[in-house]
């Protein structure tokens, strides 16, 4: 074993409920086996590496670090920051003109002493990492560096669950219970689920897979109104369907005529592709951040989902709402919390191993947890919408599945 003597600890990216309970996690398993391993944490992710801005982890952080189980967020502070985004990191003022992020950012972990540095994010997160990694090793600096896979969306290859979806799944049922409740406040409702999900639409078939089981749960009153039938998600579009909108619409004035209300989940990246085309016919930019995403709070799928339907369906009001920030920002439920442990204790020992690598179930190998290698790592794996599991749910709310789509891009 070639034990560590100074690990860096760095969350990037945009929440999701598994940062502070992965940071937590690391330093008890670390402490556990060695508590003189020094541990610090970087500030507000790349950024603080960049800048050298840390918090050291002392004794009284390590003793109380089972508190960061209990909250959402990242109490290191999180950034998009890309590393080999030079022009980015010069505009932010990181680094300074004619250098090189990757460098900067590997002398600064050598003058901190660092010789392990695990990194928690998502798919850009670890593109990043892994940026680095190979950075390090061919410029022999002797560091490793180590992943751990965030993303509400659930869509990293070749990863079968990113720490945190079950959580955000669930949160955003929770919030939905309560939105639902609008449905009786105005005739002929109209109420937009917008579910985070850029490429995937996995979290929001799981969001409304766990709602569904709330209802399953619930005491109904249809004598008074109180009915199921008015609780119900009535459609979900996510962007790996096609999407027929009339026919859509078809079926769902048929819902609103019924139970004079109509309640959709549609993932924030399902259609996209028509909003920016409509956007750009009519001249106007499309925002993107410095990954070069499209912004989607910017495009607003939710809003154009509503207008689309309303008038289609004959809906006298719209309600959009957004899940997003409350889910991601949850602390991790029991099954996040347990998956977040066993990639901790695998990252650590990891460490002494000095294997680099992102920690996840890996799809490609029988689903063993093991050091994914950093070049296999990428974003934007489709949800399968063929999965028993889903099939059953739009077969139960009456909706048609409509044909794949391709979202290979």
């Amino acid at each position: 074993m070639n034990k560590p003597k100074k690990v860096a600890i760095l969350t990037a990216g945009g929440l999701a409920p598994c940062l502070n309970s992965a940071v937590g996690s690391l330093i008890e398993r670390y402490t556990e086996i060695d508590p003189s391993i020094e541990i610090i944490c970087y500030r507000g992710g790349y950024k603080g590496l960049l800048l050298g801005d840390y918090y050291p982890v002392t004794a009284e952080v390590r003793q109380n670090a089972g508190l960061l189980q209990r909250f959402g967020g990242s109490v290191i502070g999180n950034s998009r920051v890309k590393l080999t985004n030079v022009k980015d990191c010069v505009k932010r003022g990181l680094v300074k003109e004619g250098e090189d992020p990757q460098k900067v950012a590997a002398d600064q972990l050598v003058k901190d002493g660092v010789d392990i540095l695990h990194t928690i994010g998502g798919d850009d997160t670890n593109t990043a990492a892994a940026d680095l990694a190979a950075f390090l090793a061919g410029n022999n600096y002797g560091l490793t560096v180590i992943g751990l896979p965030k993303t509400v969306d659930n869509d990293v290859f070749p990863i079968k669950q990113s720490l945190g979806a079950w959580t955000a799944a669930e949160q955003g049922a929770r919030y939905f219970w309560n939105v639902v409740a609008e449905n009786n406040s105005n005739p002929r409702m109209l109420i937009v689920h917008e579910v985070m999900g850029r490429n995937c639409g996995w979290l929001t078939a799981a969001t409304a897979q766990e709602y569904r089981k709330l209802l399953d749960r619930a005491e109904w009153l249809p004598e008074l109104g109180l009915s199921r039938a008015s609780y119900e998600v009535h459609a979900v579009f996510v962007p790996e369907m096609a999407i027929d909108l009339e026919a859509e619409a078809k079926r769902l004035r048929e819902v609103m005529d019924k139970v004079d209300c109509v309640n959709i989940f549609v993932s924030e990246g399902a259609g996209v592709e028509a909003i920016v085309a409509e956007m750009q016919a009519k001249g106007q930019e499309v925002p993107r951040d410095a990954f070069g995403h499209i912004k989607l709070d910017a495009v607003n799928p939710g809003k154009w989902f509503g207008e689309q339907f309303a008038q289609m369906i004959g809906a006298e009001k719209t309600l959009v709402q957004k899940s997003g920030y409350f889910a991601r920002a949850a602390a991790a439920n029991v099954d996040d919390m347990r998956l977040i442990k066993s990639c901790a204790d695998l990252a650590v020992e990891c460490a002494f191993r000095r294997e680099s690598g992102v920690m996840g179930h890996d799809e490609d190998n029988g689903n063993v947890l093991r050091a994914i290698e950093f070049p296999r790592i990428k974003g934007g794996k489709p949800f399968n919408i063929d999965s028993d599991w889903f099939t059953e749910t739009l077969a139960a709310i009456g909706q048609s599945k409509g044909a794949k789509v391709d979202v290979s891009h």
